[in-house]
Formats: structure tokens, C-alpha cells, sequence
């Protein structure tokens, strides 16, 4: 249902872009919103590196744990997410990293359902400005971390 993308250019390389959004047990430190982060496995694939990761989501009174499969592409720049379970009726991310001069390209995509319909609704009325909070979070994060380096 709700969808959003949004391309940034930012002056970092494509892998500190990469490292960050891949280190998912972080969330908690910067993200709206996310309250915890659980790895439950991570299996090297060797083209790619399959992690299974929960997070929990707190907003007012909703508090809701969901699961998800990260698959890290290292060597294309991407990581892709897919809903396991949880309140979604489904859910799909991809984030893509393009070095370009100065910096990089990062290009956010997701799309989700929730199971819900009064979540679905309240998440419809301030869907893209959370998804603007959630891309400005990366922002400052990789400014904190990078930042001079």
C-alpha cells in the first residue's frame, strides 16, 4: 500500500553507507521509533549474508516486535529486506549504494501493508513524513560516524 523512495547524494563512500544501514543491531541507538534489535542468525552465504533480525517498533500506545530477512549484497551495493512476521501484512526495503564523485548515491525504497486496518490508516496520514525521519536518522548517523574521518 504506502510506498516511498527517495534518492540522496551524501559525502560518504557507498561501503560506510552500506556498513551502517547493514549494522542493524544499531538501530536502537539512532532510529524513530525503534525501541530494540535482535539478530537471530546471520549465514554467510558467500555471495550474500543472510541475517534474520527482529525489531520493535514503538509508537504512543502501539509496541509491536516484527521480523524480518536481511540479505546483504556487499559486492552490489544493496541490501534488500523482507517481512518474516509481526503486524505487516508484508513489507519489502531496499536500499542501494552508488559511489559517485564526492560521495555516494543512496537510494531507499519500501513498501508495506499492515494486518491492522486502524494501523494501516494512522500509518497512511504520516507515512512519508516518517519515512523522511527515518532517512534523516541514517543522515545523522553517518555524519556522527564519519564525520571527519
Amino acid at each position: 500500500m504506502p510506498q516511498h523512495t527517495e534518492t540522496k547524494k551524501l559525502p560518504y563512500s557507498a561501503e560506510q553507507m552500506y556498513d551502517l544501514v547493514a549494522d542493524v543491531g544499531s538501530y536502537p541507538e539512532f532510529l524513530p521509533w525503534t525501541a530494540a534489535a535482535r539478530i537471530r542468525s546471520t549465514d554467510d552465504r558467500g555471495e550474500t549474508i543472510l541475517m534474520l533480525a527482529d525489531l520493535v517498533i514503538s509508537f504512543k500506545v502501539f509496541r509491536e516486535r516484527f521480523g524480518s530477512r536481511v540479505t546483504l549484497w556487499q559486492d552490489k551495493s544493496r541490501i534488500d529486506t523482507e517481512y518474516i512476521d509481526g503486524p505487516f501484512r508484508y513489507l519489502e526495503s531496499r536500499w542501494d549504494f552508488k559511489q559517485v564523485e564526492g560521495g555516494c548515491e543512496v537510494t531507499f525504497f519500501v513498501d508495506f501493508e499492515f494486518k491492522n486496518r486502524i494501523l494501516q490508516g494512522a500509518a497512511g496520514m504520516f507515512f512519508n513524513e516518517a519515512m523522511q525521519r527515518i532517512v534523516r536518522a541514517f543522515e545523522r548517523r553517518a555524519a556522527d560516524l564519519y564525520q571527519g574521518a
